[in-house]
């Protein structure tokens, strides 16, 4: 079997569709698919494409069936000044910097902190986070955000529940998995049971230096752009779940005329 082949029979258990079902999602015959998987067909570069996009790869592993068929990567990443880059860097900027007095950040897909507004960057630092610094990390090790998440059980918890979800996406991904691992052990040992069903509104419950902070995140992600690096940014803004703790917001970082 050729690495083409092993890396599209792997994608596609994870998928869980079975060669027919591949075939007549990207328009192919069965038996091609079959001889592509075994290497006794070669896939042309159009091929490759379709099929990584009828089993809805990430960019970098589109990059990487091509690489396995003998062509360049089709998605790059420039550096973050580059000119054709610079309007989705500014569209991110301005989400970030729009949605105070709430805070929000920007993450990688690996949960490293890349961005953030004044009001995340007043809530993390408090744990002494940075720019650089893994939230996953930060959620297991750092005992100063711990003990600030007064519903850490259930923080923990929904991270899981969050990073399988984001595994399952990206196939292999070690330090997800790493961290899956991590959080399983901890969440084994929680006295309570956990909901398997994800809920409405999830919500993370602070409590330091005399403030208390009930917020919940939604996540929005570049999809849609060929840009490698930025369609593995995620922002994460994060709103009050409560009246109190929106005022609290709001008297903290509203600017005064």
């Amino acid at each position: 079997m050729s690495g083409f082949g092993d890396m599209l029979k792997e994608w596609r258990g994870l998928r869980r569709m079975s060669q027919l079902d591949l075939a007549l999602s990207a328009q192919v015959s069965a038996r091609h698919l079959s001889f592509l998987e075994t290497g006794r067909a070669r896939a042309s570069r159009d091929m490759a494409l379709r099929l990584a996009q009828e089993l809805q790869m990430p960019l970098a592993a589109r990059n990487q069936l091509l690489h396995a068929a003998g062509f360049s990567p089709a998605f790059g990443g420039g550096p973050p000044n580059d000119a054709d880059r610079a309007p989705l860097a500014q569209a991110v900027d301005w989400m970030l910097e729009r949605h105070a007095p709430f805070p929000a950040i920007a993450i990688d897909h690996h949960w490293v902190l890349k961005a953030m507004n004044p009001p995340a960057a007043a809530l993390l630092t408090y744990a002494q986070l940075q720019l650089g610094d893994s939230l996953i990390d930060a959620l297991t090790t750092n005992e100063a955000l711990r003990g600030a998440l007064v519903n850490l059980e259930e923080v923990e918890a929904l991270t899981l529940m969050r990073l399988r979800s984001e595994l399952a996406h990206l196939g292999k991904a070690p330090v997800l998995h790493q961290a899956v691992q991590r959080l399983q052990r901890r969440v084994a040992a929680h006295c309570r049971p956990v909901s398997e069903e994800m809920p409405a509104v999830i919500p993370t419950h602070y409590r330091f230096n005399g403030l208390d902070l009930k917020l919940f995140s939604t996540l929005t992600q570049f999809t849609s752009t060929g840009d490698l690096a930025m369609s593995e940014l995620r922002l994460e803004m994060m709103f009050p779940a409560d009246s109190a703790t929106k005022q609290a917001l709001l008297a903290l970082f509203t600017p005064v005329d």
